[in-house]
């Protein structure tokens, strides 16, 4: 049940972000609003994580089910597609371990400041 409690406030975000998107002046998907609205919502501690842990959890172990509808779409282009498999091959080559060196360098230079605002002043 309680897992229902969590996936009830996930799905009330994801409405309330729809009411938003229609509100803005810009097109912006509702999926990004709903990210940024339960980022906002965790950061000022309205939204403890316990509270939506078990729908988190279960919703990260499921993920590979979401991208199967995307991948059997891909097969209706499979021709089109296959004219640009070098060049593809090559930009994801060559992002993947820039995305990973960047990830790693930002975690380390936040690790870095957060732990010199811990440190007390002499």
């Amino acid at each position: 049940m309680k897992i229902v409690t969590e996936l009830a406030l996930l799905f009330s975000l994801c409405l309330i972000s729809a009411g938003i998107t229609h509100l803005l002046p810009v097109a912006m998907p509702a999926s990004v609003v709903s990210l940024l609205l339960l980022t906002l919502l965790l950061y000022r501690k309205v939204i403890k994580p316990e509270q939506i842990r078990g729908v988190a959890t279960f919703l990260m172990g499921s993920m590979g089910i979401f991208f199967v509808p995307a991948l059997v779409g891909t097969v209706e282009y499979l021709e089109t597609l296959k004219a640009y498999l070098l060049p593809f091959a090559v930009v994801t080559l060559v992002t993947t371990p820039l995305v990973y060196f960047v990830t790693a360098w930002t975690i380390q230079l936040v690790l870095k400041f957060r732990d010199r605002q811990e440190v007390p002043h002499a």
